[in-house]
């Protein structure tokens, strides 16, 4: 619709304002000397004429407008977050949005923006003034007519003045809830990230209840083990002392019992993700006797922040004797009774680099060594030319746990070792730089010698001369063992034919025998990101078993994988709830918490009027509860005035906005009656002048 304006008086001027004004100066002087001099009468008439010309030169017009009127905007954000789902909330939430759609839509020149507002990202918890702003960010702040929230009153982006909402309309809150209502929820008020493997971690957890007893059992597990419940007070933090008994991922699951009629559940349970680490890896490293590969290993484990290193070199070998005093032959004595017996269990891996069985050790040490390995311990035999001998270690004790045997046999040859097939599904030697890909050979540069063996037991990962097994791993009860059937690794060190991978090769198979979770052959693994859950199966199976999958309310799914690459497979699958989810293929288990530990939607899930009471009362509006009859108050258009709110009723302020379509003028001072003025105000004053002289 198209209505005509009330014509205003415009000016188009002719001169430049700046000379407008200096001729009216003048005008008015000139005036004021011809009242002096003549009369009264005499100045009147000249100013009016003077007053006509720079009129005239002013140039008015009547403007009249052609204007479209605008509608008005008001934008109803429906908040549809976690806690509106709580008892009756939602329900609410759905009559009152459509009982405002109705009003609204009922009343003239008003346009309706409907919006709905999830949870934040992220557990960011309840963001609804800045889905206003984006809902308004093509509207003028003058057409803006109001803004109603429906919702809890639990938002977490409320701004800090009125300024910040970008309009002066009136803003309104309807708020869905009871005014009494119940729950009982569990926060982690101390929730370390990391914790020693071997050692407790404290944690403070705090139990926060409305309408409870004032105590509540709490449960605590770890990775799905029960590890035991407390009563606990509400209302203040209990210290719980928690065992940390692996390396990785230590997920703890506290949950506390539910309270009788209270909002949800979902709040009664806290999930904290502990990394464990290893406060020192001790490594003890013993060469047999000097030799150009011994600075490689030393140089690797020393490089290694998180490795506490203990090295011994053998310079000189019992059966070199030529009288030199005892106590010459070594600045310190070689602490084989500290070493092996009292403090063998200090180690995480024990490293024999070319050692050979020369008496040093007495045959004791050997079976603790063994033992050691049994109850849990790692070892590394990096084998040279004594391991064919009769001073070979595989003649003692150890020989009982090794994954092969000496055959006597040494290749003196030029090889370069390869990964075998099973080698490229382990996570130790899979993805080595520059290996072999599909249709290409490894660029590693060769190898010298190989010591020949008896494979009886563990897996082959890397093959050498003649396709002769160069790397074995092995697992004997519960601990770890590596045979490396070469002392030429460093020849990859020092750059030889272009060199190798030794810093990857030789640093992931001492963590591997530490027990690196990311270097686990067979691991299960999951990880949540951005709404899905990732899932990782490494295993040296050719397929993996499908994944049970329970969400935290119970349901499961089976979840099948897809290969990635040799050894390793993935799925991902949408994740629709907040919590701790359960991975299990019938051998490996795993867990997962999606979303933040503590949400903050579900930190506080009381209804609550007080906190958009001070912004509402700012810009004239209110904020009410519609948990009453009638639901929804009476909606009014209101012209004029600072409040927009009654008993019964909330306004909204139109502000008459349009668009101009066209526009009319009609000039004042062009023309033939204007020059008919100008001429007779000057005759008026030329007549009076005139009779005044004749008198």
């Amino acid at each position: 619709m198209i209505a005509d304006a009330f014509p205003t008086l415009g000016f188009s001027p002719l001169l430049p304002p700046a000379v407008l004004a200096g001729l009216a100066v003048a005008a008015l002087a000139v005036c004021i000397a011809a009242a002096i001099r003549r009369g009264l009468w005499s100045g009147l008439l000249r100013g009016v004429a003077m007053a006509l010309l720079i009129g005239a030169l002013a140039n008015p017009a009547l403007v009249s407008e052609e204007r479209e009127p605008l509608n008005d905007i008001v934008v109803a954000v429906t908040d549809r977050s976690a806690s509106q789902k709580l008892g009756p909330r939602e329900a609410q939430t759905t009559a009152v949005s459509e009982a405002v759609a109705r009003q609204i839509g009922a009343l003239p020149g008003i346009e309706l923006r409907r919006i709905e507002v999830a949870e934040g990202e992220g557990g960011d918890g309840t963001r609804l003034f800045g889905a206003l702003s984006r809902a308004l960010a093509d509207v003028p702040a003058e057409r803006v007519a109001g803004a109603i929230l429906i919702t809890d009153g639990v938002v977490h982006d409320i701004p800090a003045s009125v300024n910040a909402l970008g309009f002066t309309a009136p803003l309104h809150a309807l708020v869905t809830g009871e005014r009494q209502e119940r729950d009982r929820r569990v926060a982690l008020v101390d929730a370390p990230r990391f914790g020693i493997v071997g050692r407790s971690q404290t944690i403070r957890v705090l139990i926060d209840e409305r309408g409870g007893p004032g105590t509540a059992r709490l449960t605590v597990r770890r990775d799905g083990t029960l590890l035991g419940s407390v009563q606990a007070p509400a209302g203040r933090p209990a210290p719980l002392s928690i065992p940390i008994e692996h390396p990785g991922p230590n997920v703890l699951e506290l949950e506390v019992e539910p309270l009788d009629g209270e909002l949800t559940a979902a709040n009664n349970r806290a999930v904290l993700t502990i990394e464990g680490v290893r406060d020192k890896l001790r490594v003890l490293l013993v060469s047999g006797e000097p030799h150009p590969g011994e600075r490689t290993w030393r140089n690797l484990l020393k490089s290694d922040a998180n490795v506490d290193l203990v090295h011994f070199t053998i310079l000189r070998p019992p059966e070199k004797q030529d009288g030199t005093p005892i106590n010459e032959l070594s600045l310190i004595a070689f602490p084989t009774r500290a070493l092996f017996q009292e403090r063998i269990q200090d180690f995480d891996l024990i490293i024999f680099d070319r050692y050979a069985n020369l008496t040093v050790l007495p045959p004791i040490y050997y079976d603790n060594i063994a033992d050691y390995v049994r109850q849990g311990g790692a070892l590394l035999l990096a084998a040279g030319p004594e391991f064919s001998g009769a001073s070979s270690v595989a003649r003692t004790s150890l020989g009982a746990i090794l994954p092969a045997t000496p055959d006597g046999r040494i290749h003196e040859t030029d090889f370069r070792p390869h990964v075998t097939a099973t080698g490229g599904r382990h996570p130790v030697t899979r993805d080595l730089p520059g290996g072999a890909s599909a249709g290409t050979q490894a660029s590693w540069g060769t190898w010298l010698r190989q010591i020949g063996a008896h494979v009886h037991g563990g897996e082959t990962l890397m093959d050498g001369a003649d396709n002769l097994p160069l790397l074995i791993l092995s697992r004997h009860k519960r601990g770890r063992i590596a045979l490396l059937l070469s002392d030429h690794a460093w020849l990859w060190a020092r750059g030889f034919q272009g060199g190798g991978p030794h810093v990857d090769l030789l640093r992931r198979l001492s963590h591997w025998l530490m027990r690196e979770p990311a270097l686990e052959e067979e691991a299960l693994r999951a990880t949540a990101h951005d709404g899905f859950i990732a899932i990782e199966r490494q295993t040296m199976a050719d397929a993996p078993a499908p994944v049970t999958l329970t969400a935290p309310d119970g349901q499961t799914q089976t979840v099948t994988l897809t290969p990635v690459k040799p050894g390793l497979f993935s799925a991902t699958v949408e994740n629709r709830q907040l919590g701790l989810y359960r991975l299990t293929d019938g051998t490996l288990s795993a867990f997962v918490n999606a979303g933040p530990d503590n949400p903050r939607e579900l930190t506080d899930v009381f209804s609550d009027t007080q906190r958009l009471t001070p912004l509402a009362q700012a810009t004239g509006g209110s904020v009410r509860r519609v948990d009453g009859a009638p639901a929804v108050p009476r909606i009014e258009l209101v012209h004029a005035g600072s409040t927009f709110a009654g008993d019964n009723w909330i306004g909204l302020r139109p502000s008459g906005s349009a668009i101009v379509r066209g526009v009319r003028e009609f000039p004042l001072g062009i023309g033939l009656a204007g020059l008919a003025l100008l001429i007779w105000a000057v005759l008026a004053a030329w007549i009076m002048e005139s009779r005044r002289r004749k008198a």
